[in-house]
């Protein structure tokens, strides 16, 4: 299934893409109106909407990022050995994790934005993982039952601010992307087995297979959960590989009128415009 937060007939809702419809699941359960309580009831999800006709057609609803004010937004930073080489970076015992702030990201659709204060506006395509359960101390051979599914996500960096401070450089308004939709995970059983490619204005800029992974979605889950308890909708970003435009020669940055793509077979395409900062 393909979850998603929508706006239709002046409304927000929660439903599943059924071809190129929509069922709207939270009209019809309001008790599953949110992403968390989707991510948290796939199986009761599955079942209001196994026949449903459909109550919109895709093409007719804005998809907004598929997560609620109360999840985080937890992101892995050099989880690549392509990137980490490209970055001369040297590979941690244990995943080095910062926090997106919500209004740092935008759904499929809506531009992100390249702020006033910088050029170096880069890209970074990202498979993320939802949880679908509250986890705390996780084993990470228990850790997949907790994922509920995955999405696309686009890890905008603004790239002379993140040279004095991670979260600065990742959470300027509107600059990362999220979308456009989450998968649930009984589709994709094994997150090891999917293929990124991440293209700028049509030209492909970043290709890896998840395989590729330095920490694995399981030993993620797990390590995060020793420090917090994840809750259903948390969303966590699992990194990039090589081809970010800041390593390339010459340099590569995101400017308006650009469009961005993070294609990950399995998932789907989450695309974005650039626009520039008013």
């Amino acid at each position: 299934m393909k979850l998603i937060k929508f706006q239709a007939d002046g409304r927000t809702s929660t439903g599943i893409v059924a071809g190129s419809g929509v069922v709207d699941v939270g009209r019809r359960a309001p008790h599953l109106s949110t992403i968390g309580a989707m991510a948290a009831a796939p199986d009761e999800v599955a079942r209001l909407a196994r026949g449903a006709s459909a109550d919109h057609a895709l093409a007719d609803v804005t998809l907004l990022a598929p997560i609620e004010p109360a999840n985080r937004i937890f992101c892995v930073g050099v989880n690549y050995k392509s990137h980490a080489e490209e970055t001369g970076r040297d590979v941690s015992p244990r995943p080095s994790v910062f926090i997106r702030v919500h209004e740092s990201i935008v759904p499929h659709g809506m531009p992100i934005i390249r702020p006033k204060a910088s050029t170096r506006f880069d890209f970074e395509g990202e498979l993320a993982a939802v949880i679908g359960r509250p986890a705390h101390l996780v084993s990470e051979q228990d850790a997949l039952q907790y994922v509920a599914g995955y999405s696309c996500f686009m890890d905008g960096s603004i790239r002379d601010y993140q040279k004095f401070s991670v979260t600065a450089g990742k959470n300027f308004d509107r600059s990362g992307a999220y979308g456009p939709w989450i998968v649930t995970a009984d589709e994709i059983p094994d997150p090891t087995r999917l293929t990124l490619a991440t293209r700028l204005n049509g030209r492909e800029m970043q290709r890896s297979g998840t395989d590729l992974l330095i920490y694995s979605v399981p030993l993620i889950l797990s390590y995060l959960s020793e420090i917090t308890t994840l809750v259903p909708g948390d969303v966590i970003a699992t990194g990039t590989p090589a081809g970010v435009g800041h390593r390339r020669d010459p340099q590569v940055w995101m400017k308006q009128g650009d469009r961005i793509e993070v294609d990950i077979a399995g998932i789907g395409i989450l695309a974005n415009t650039v626009e520039d900062e008013q």
